[in-house]
């Protein structure tokens, strides 16, 4: 396999770094067995693949990664007013802490590897592209080429999202770049993520065989450029992008709310864009991610299910409606007499009192697998919800009658879904159209309906209200002027010799 021998020194550095700290779920490609991915049987491609799958396999194995959806990426998620870090309060040291309370410094190690992270997922997706592009012994029909072509940008355009989203201004790095590059303007990177994903969304298929779950397509594309739009408030093309999803007629919101977060429902029709992840009493942690652990009930013995991080606020607690189903299925409490959506009474002394419900494990599968720490978990990045919500918020952005009426019923279609099972009267229809007041109420389904996933810091902080809103939930010390942003970390900038500046306020 060629490598790409020409990148810029300080990534190249790091990637180097990657190699000596990686957790042992994120082996090269060839070394485990993702869900859909070879094996003695199939390969050297399965029917219905193409030859250039030993090489995008390697970017859709690095979505397993310690440094992409675990530790760090859970941490930054506790900024928002949705979550504590919760565990133990010394727990994680000052890099979880400040993640917490702001400020996050230069310094901090968890920006260190989220920069790290996405970097080296990038980096595998430019080498599919120049497998594809460059390597001659490699016969395939143009069309194969393309949808290879077109999943790497996919992924290579997320890992610039979330390094966009954290960071702003980043460096830019594609097949072609080779040097010591400054950062790109955010507008910069935001253009480049868009044009990757318009041409996934021309060249994905719109659904793969079933032994190939979890690989992305067209939905997955729209989906993500629908985000990408929204979080510019492009709102025309927002609606146009989610819009596209919702007539696809791949994704519903027939998966009830309580089984889209249970194993049964990975993949499930509400399921857009997810993480995959196995496990077996023969591999229990090899193939899987530490997403769940780290999030996982902090006890002893048999309740010794994770590091109990990123719990459930009093805020978002205080958030739902009278009866909301989507509370219980969100936060599991640990007060005397609770137990958990498998009938499990949990003991007293557990040091947090409320954990994330949506990752909690399904006990007969630990005690198949031989192992209490849900490596096997999938990750929800994007739901069909996620999706019917952006639509609605965009609509109602345009403005205009028939958008408004189209928001108000996407909002109540989400609304709808979620009352099943809830008495009489429960989530009621909106039926406000007042444009100010719809608004209000989108962006409260969207917390409620995503509590404890992945959107609300960014969301507070598209919305132009993080600071508000945070300073209320008792994070006194976020300033708009420093903390939307995480800081560039310190060690890249020594890297890169100060290539690298600094973000605003650090």
């Amino acid at each position: 396999m060629k490598s790409v021998n020409r990148f810029y020194a300080f990534v190249a550095v790091l990637l180097i770094f990657i190699s000596s700290v990686a957790m042992t779920g994120c082996k090269r490609f060839l070394d485990t067995q993702a869900q859909g991915s070879y094996n003695l049987d199939n390969y050297p491609y399965p029917g219905g693949s193409g030859p250039y799958d030993q090489f995008i396999f390697a970017a859709y194995n690095d979505l397993r990664s310690f440094n992409v959806h675990s530790q760090s990426y859970i941490s930054a998620m506790f900024r928002s007013d949705d979550a504590d870090k919760g565990s133990t309060p010394a727990d994680g040291g000052a890099n979880a802490i400040d993640m917490d309370n702001f400020p996050v410094q230069p310094s901090n190690g968890f920006c260190n590897t989220l920069w790290v992270g996405n970097y080296a997922l990038i980096n595998k997706c430019n080498t599919t592209i120049i497998q594809v592009v460059n390597n001659k012994e490699i016969v395939a029909p143009d069309q194969v080429k393309a949808q290879t072509i077109a999943e790497a940008k996919f992924i290579r355009a997320y890992g610039y999202f979330n390094l966009v989203r954290f960071f702003g201004r980043v460096p830019l790095v594609d097949t072609g770049v080779t040097g010591n590059i400054p950062q790109s303007t955010a507008a910069q990177v935001y253009a480049f993520i868009e044009s990757d994903l318009t041409y996934a969304a021309a060249n994905l298929p719109l659904n793969w065989d079933p032994k190939f779950a979890g690989r992305v397509t067209r939905g997955a594309a729209n989906a993500l450029l629908a985000k990408v739009y929204l979080t510019q408030q492009k709102w025309a093309m927002a609606m146009a992008a989610a819009n596209t999803v919702m007539i696809s007629g791949q994704y519903n919101l027939t998966t009830t709310y309580d089984k889209i977060f249970r194993e049964e429902g990975e993949n499930s029709p509400e399921s857009v864009f997810e993480v995959q992840a196995t496990a077996s009493a023969a591999i229990p942690s090899n193939n899987g991610v530490q997403y769940a652990q780290i999030q996982g009930v902090r006890g002893a013995g048999a309740w010794d299910l994770g590091w109990g991080w990123n719990t459930p606020s009093t805020s978002l607690e205080a958030a739902y409606e009278p009866n909301d189903p989507r509370k219980a299925r969100t936060i599991l409490y640990t007060s005397p007499g609770s137990t958990t959506i498998y009938g499990e009474a949990l003991p007293a002394g557990l040091p947090n009192p409320r954990y994330n419900n949506k990752v909690y494990t399904n006990p007969a599968l630990r005690a198949s697998i031989g192992n209490r720490f849900g490596y096997w978990m999938n990750v929800r990045i994007i739901r069909f919800a996620d999706v019917v919500l952006m639509y609605a918020e965009a609509a109602n952005e345009v403005g205009g009658a028939a958008n408004i009426t189209a928001a108000q019923n996407a909002l109540n279609s989400i609304r709808a879904r979620a009352r099943i099972g809830a008495p009489v009267g429960t989530l009621p229809d909106v039926i406000t159209t007042d444009q100010n007041t719809l608004r209000d109420a989108i962006r409260q389904e969207r917390r409620v309906e995503l509590g404890m996933e992945h959107d609300r810091f960014f969301d507070l902080v598209r919305w132009g209200i993080a600071q508000t809103v945070l300073n209320a939930a008792g994070k006194p010390n976020f300033s708009n002027a420093r903390d939307v942003l995480l800081p560039i970390p310190q060690t890249q900038i020594d890297l890169s010799q100060g290539v690298l500046t600094k973000n605003p306020g650090y």
